[in-house]
């Protein structure tokens, strides 16, 4: 099945079925998970951005220093739709029942009662201010990560809006993504087998080579190579022998569900397993 870059959330509930069915041990995990991106894609149509503007001399010099277009902390946020989102998430979080559920219960009472300020939590995110979430964390009595997690997906339609505006501003010249510099969560090979990764942080997209590892530039075929099982043929993982890193890739030609990024890491988790337990890393 082709790459659907517009994919809709009942397309997501359709293919979080389909995984369901084949792995049973995951139902739990992809119901939360499934509820969570279905949200986001229905905030994308209330998430609004003004245009990011880079200046030619800002572009240049980027270029010819080969760093990202845009650092995490110029990111625009529509605080709005992220507060909506926030709460939302905090919802679903605690009617899951999961091991963050008493957390998210914790948050969105603190969210309501105005104890915790949207709109300092976001910034204190893009910003990396570990500081502020340490402190709030306290002040809550609750664990930072959880958190980390409801702030970063509550902006994550944000983030993908930033990106997707810049993103014809240049093109990819290495292994990390060319917008913001973070590492690629996951890859894919599309429908002409081309290479593609996939930015952890604002989703971002770009091509590259075939024989290549994103993490140390490798281009040697001898000491990269893949794992890869008959049972699950839309999956491999890319390994480089020379960092010892690897990387997860979805051969979308050989999938029979919709292709939703986030979705397929989650059905994934096993692989990152079995990498860890090969003593490689992510």
């Amino acid at each position: 099945m082709p790459e659907n870059t517009a994919i809709t959330s009942e397309q997501i509930r359709k293919a979080a079925e389909i995984i369901k069915q084949t792995r049973p041990a995951y139902t739990a995990m992809l119901e939360f998970y499934e509820q969570i991106f279905t949200a986001q894609k229905d905030s994308e149509s209330r998430t609004h951005i003004p245009p990011i503007q880079i200046s030619e001399e800002t572009l240049k010099s980027r270029a010819k220093e080969n760093i990202p277009l845009l650092s995490l902390s110029e990111f625009a946020i529509d605080t709005e739709s992220s507060e909506l989102l926030f709460r939302e998430i905090c919802l679903i979080t605690e009617k899951a029942d999961n091991h963050i559920s008493a957390a998210a219960r914790v948050i969105r009472q603190a969210f309501d009662s105005k104890k915790v300020d949207p709109k300092i939590l976001f910034a204190a995110l893009i910003n990396e201010d570990d500081v502020y979430f340490e402190n709030i964390s306290q002040e809550l009595e609750t664990d930072k990560k959880p958190l980390a997690f409801i702030a970063y997906n509550s902006i994550q339609p944000s983030l993908c809006l930033c990106a997707e505006q810049v993103s014809g501003f240049r093109a990819q010249v290495s292994g990390f993504c060319p917008i913001c510099g973070s590492k690629p969560l996951i890859s894919f090979l599309d429908g002409q087998g081309e290479h593609v990764l996939i930015c952890g942080f604002c989703q971002h997209k770009w091509q590259i080579q075939r024989i290549f590892c994103p993490f140390c530039g490798n281009t040697d075929s001898e000491s990269l190579h893949y794992i890869y099982t008959e049972e699950e043929k839309e999956y491999r993982t890319d390994v480089c022998e020379k960092c010892r890193s690897y990387i997860k890739t979805v051969d979308i030609r050989r999938m029979n569900r919709p292709f939703y990024p986030p979705l397929e890491q989650i059905a994934s988790l096993h692989l990152d397993i079995k990498a860890n337990e090969l003593k490689i890393e992510n």
